[in-house]
């Protein structure tokens, strides 16, 4: 089987979050040469496959099977996977069974290797995760097998193949701010304490506001209001509480704590309660590691462009591998149509991405570290 027959295979499962639909097995079996653990629990599955050929570095092959729903607005069978004039048109064509394809079959046609080459996947990446990745992660942590370094087959090119990769994600702390007033009659307002009123002198102190300047790998972390709400939709009844949420996608610079002092800066005096969490957390892999230079000039050969390192857009698995100190990069075909109607892609950028990872996984070993 080639890549892009295992490709159109992988589509025709119809893996909605968190059902994999028949899919890890079926891999399990096409890399028979592997060794296999799993670890299913809460209605998600998750397959390791490892083979070690040597006694040196561990380099897993990271990602999920689970696609978004189709939704509506689609031109055919998102689950019948259409190719026309080079393009590949089905659920999960980006996101990222095309990266899933492109690592099990440049596995599959390994021979050699200095060290221990795996495969980590699961049916609950587009969900919540709680038993992902993650519960994968804390097995092979208790058994002393976590890899040193994973790449992680996500979408991340831009306009070109081959242009970007992410050697890093920003966290994301999500927090809702309650301000507290007193409700009242409004051709009253000095009898009563409206919240509306005291936001609006805050508002342009905190909304759209950079906590911090960035670096050469992140953008600033940026305070993003995104829903205000009061009141009881009358005209004549100030309301006596508001409230306020915000996101920060936040650098390596920028903390929770960091984020709880800003809030409490600019409410000082007022009555409000603040509740804050972060669902992801920020890493970055050093641009000088060993997997990000091989990779790099693996990419530099099949696609003619030097790929540049990005750390934008939202979150993906890879944080999960970086918090168990895996050295971590996410590189795949373009992303402009994952979780729309029609999402596409096409032969030739699969037919790359696996000739990346065959390349990438052929000339490891004389990578410097």
């Amino acid at each position: 089987m080639q890549v892009i027959d295992l490709f159109i295979r992988l589509l025709s499962f119809k893996s909605v979050t968190p059902e994999d639909a028949g899919s890890l097995e079926f891999i399990r079996e096409y890399l028979g040469g592997y060794q296999e653990i799993w670890k299913n629990e809460g209605g998600v599955k998750n397959l390791f496959l490892y083979k070690k050929f040597g006694e040196g570095a561990h380099l897993c092959f990271a990602g999920h099977v689970d696609v978004v729903p189709a939704g509506d607005g689609w031109h055919s069978d998102p689950f019948v996977p259409i190719v026309e004039n080079g393009v590949i048109t089905a659920r999960g064509a980006q996101d990222m069974k095309s990266g899933v394809a492109a690592s099990v079959q440049a596995l599959k046609d390994t021979e050699s290797f200095a060290g221990t080459l795996s495969l980590l996947l699961t049916s609950d990446e587009e969900g919540d995760g709680v038993y992902g990745t993650q519960i994968m992660l804390e097995h092979l942590k208790s058994i002393d097998f976590l890899p040193d370094y994973a790449i992680v087959a996500e979408p991340t090119c831009e306009t070109k193949f081959g242009d970007a990769l992410k050697i890093g994600r920003r966290g994301s702390i999500n927090g809702v701010i309650r301000l507290f007033g007193r409700q009242g009659h409004a051709a009253y307002p000095e009898k009563s304490l409206n919240p509306i009123h005291a936001v609006s002198h805050i508002l342009p102190h905190i909304a759209g506001v950079n906590l911090d300047l960035g670096d050469e790998h992140f953008a600033p972390s940026k305070f993003v209001v995104t829903d205000i709400r009061a009141g009881m939709e009358v005209t004549n009844v100030t309301p006596g509480i508001l409230k306020m949420m915000f996101n920060v996608r936040n650098s390596t610079m920028t903390t929770l704590e960091d984020i709880e002092d800003f809030v409490h800066r600019h409410f000082e005096g007022m009555e409000y309660e603040l509740t804050v969490a972060q669902s992801a957390k920020p890493f970055v892999t050093d641009p000088d590691t060993k997997i990000v230079k091989v990779l790099s000039r693996a990419i530099a050969q099949i696609a003619d462009t030097e790929p540049k390192y990005s750390t934008a857009g939202g979150t993906s698995d890879a944080r999960f591998l970086a918090e168990y100190g895996v050295n971590s990069i996410e590189f795949g075909v373009i992303n402009d149509t994952i979780h729309a109607p029609n999402e596409h892609t096409t032969v030739q950028e699969v037919t790359d991405l696996y000739r990346v990872f065959c390349d990438t996984i052929k000339n490891y070993e004389y990578g410097e570290e």
